[in-house]
């Protein structure tokens, strides 16, 4: 049982060149589908301008105004948005045992093969490759590059398959034509083969650029020199909705923003109930969006961070009983720890222990900061 997909995804080209396109997406809800939606929309190499999201828990219905290229493959894109709805049979319940013990394995990867192509070097050369991966839906997910003092390079493509077709044979001949039509006689071998993760994890050699980007140790001076945007504002408000948390985004857009918001509620699991998207004056847009917990409820900042320090004698030792007097304290009025760390930091010449402990306001007598605060310093000097 399922649901026609003229029903599913509709495409309102525009008439005029450089307006946007409409497209309206009315289909059972899932959490990350906005998320699933927006890298297709980003993969196709459009501009989302606007965008309007609603949905009742089990389904939904989003309209995102793009700005397209003369070359959009508009046929194709309404199938692959089609493919990534959820059937009709998700938004009642059908097959619900199924879903269940799908959802407890992990999903499965798809197949990566590797595509090995030897040329003779020239301009343009792997923008052309590039653009017929594209063309192709084929995903570079690795990609190594050589070349040799005689002008000849060797490209070494860990790719997948939005088709899920490499493995076959008819697949990797259209491949190869593509190939073959768009680099010419400089191509000199090609070759594809199916290989694990394991080898494309070999493949990727480290880098101290890579060190310094994803390093948790970056100086700010060091960012100095990265682009980044300084005008992003975000704020979080439980006020307005007795049901849903708003999170109200201001930032400058650029090249699949929403995407990248999207799949961060989605890795954290967060459902999107309203969400509105709009671009202003420039660059600058505003994001709306009311979301809830899976569990249905509100996002909560359950929690309070309480943080002692002490300093460390020259020999290395630290100051005695102090985790014990901090769980004494709490003790007292009742409060409950949620996870508690302790850690040595160093500043400047003298070394610190830090003793940082979150504390659980679900199941804790309501306390001020001030009090807790007071108990514990009070218990740590021994006045009591």
């Amino acid at each position: 049982m399922g649901i026609l997909s003229d029903d599913v995804v509709i495409i309102s080209q525009s008439e005029k060149e450089g307006d946007p396109s409409v497209i309206t997406i009315n289909c059972p809800d899932k959490t990350g589908l906005g998320c699933d939606l927006c890298r297709i929309l980003l993969f196709f190499g459009l501009n989302i301008v606007r965008g309007d999201v609603s949905t009742d828990g089990k389904w939904c219905y989003l309209v995102f105004w793009v700005i397209g290229k003369p070359n959009t493959r508009w046929n194709l894109l309404k199938m692959r948005l089609v493919e990534a709805s959820p059937s009709f049979s998700w938004a009642f319940g059908i097959s619900r045992c199924y879903l269940s013990d799908s959802e407890s394995q992990p999903p499965k990867l798809p197949d990566l093969f590797l595509l090995k192509l030897a040329c003779s070097d020239r301009t343009g050369l792997l923008y052309d490759v590039t653009e017929i991966l594209y063309k192709l839906e084929i995903n570079i997910e690795k990609v190594k590059i050589s070349t040799t003092p005689d002008g000849k390079v060797m490209d070494l493509f860990f790719v997948t398959d939005t088709r899920e077709l490499l493995g076959t044979v008819k697949r990797r001949d259209e491949v190869y034509e593509y190939l073959r039509d768009a680099i010419g006689e400089s191509l000199i071998s090609y070759d594809i083969e199916l290989v694990g993760p394991e080898i494309a994890a070999r493949s990727q050699a480290s880098s101290s650029v890579a060190e310094t980007l994803f390093s948790s140790d970056v100086s700010g001076e060091q960012l100095s020199g990265l682009h980044t945007s300084s005008n992003v504002s975000i704020a979080v408000d439980n006020s307005l909705s007795l049901v849903h948390t708003l999170i109200h985004i201001t930032c400058q857009d650029h090249k699949g923003l929403l995407y990248d918001i999207m799949r961060t509620f989605k890795d954290f699991n967060i459902q999107i109930s309203y969400g509105r998207f709009t671009i202003k004056r420039g660059r600058n847009c505003e994001i709306d969006l009311f979301i809830v917990q899976s569990d249905g409820r509100k996002i909560l900042d359950s929690n309070t961070e309480l943080l002692v320090t002490n300093p460390v004698e020259l020999s290395g030792k630290g100051r005695p009983q102090v985790f014990h007097d901090i769980a004494l304290a709490l003790k007292k009025i009742n409060t409950c720890i949620f996870s508690a760390e302790i850690g040595r930091h160093v500043m400047g010449e003298r070394e610190w222990e830090v003793y940082k402990v979150l504390i659980n306001e679900e199941e804790s007598l309501p306390f001020q900061k001030s009090k807790i605060e007071e108990q514990v310093w009070t218990t740590l000097m021994g006045w009591e």
